[in-house]
């Protein structure tokens, strides 16, 4: 399921550089599906992430990154595994 949630990110957040309402709001409605469906078996901080709409660090969680900053929920850098 990670492989779908990359790609609808990579989708979405393209969408909102390019301005495009229609495919912003379908990618928000199969991430949302994807967390409903998948939230056992996703990473906590994954399903944090995609719950509060911190796609941007999702997305960057999912490709490894560990520098991911700090949100207004105070939690710190969490690893992964």
């Amino acid at each position: 399921m990670e492989a779908e949630i990359k790609r609808s990110l990579e989708a979405l957040l393209a969408a909102i550089a390019a301005g495009n309402g229609q495919v912003i709001a379908e990618e928000m409605v199969k991430l949302d599906d994807y967390l409903e469906r998948g939230r056992a078996g996703l990473h906590p901080q994954l399903a944090h992430f995609l719950q509060n709409r911190s796609y941007a660090k999702a997305r960057m969680f999912l490709a490894g990154d560990s520098d991911i900053p700090v949100g207004v929920c105070g939690g710190g850098r969490h690893p992964r595994g």
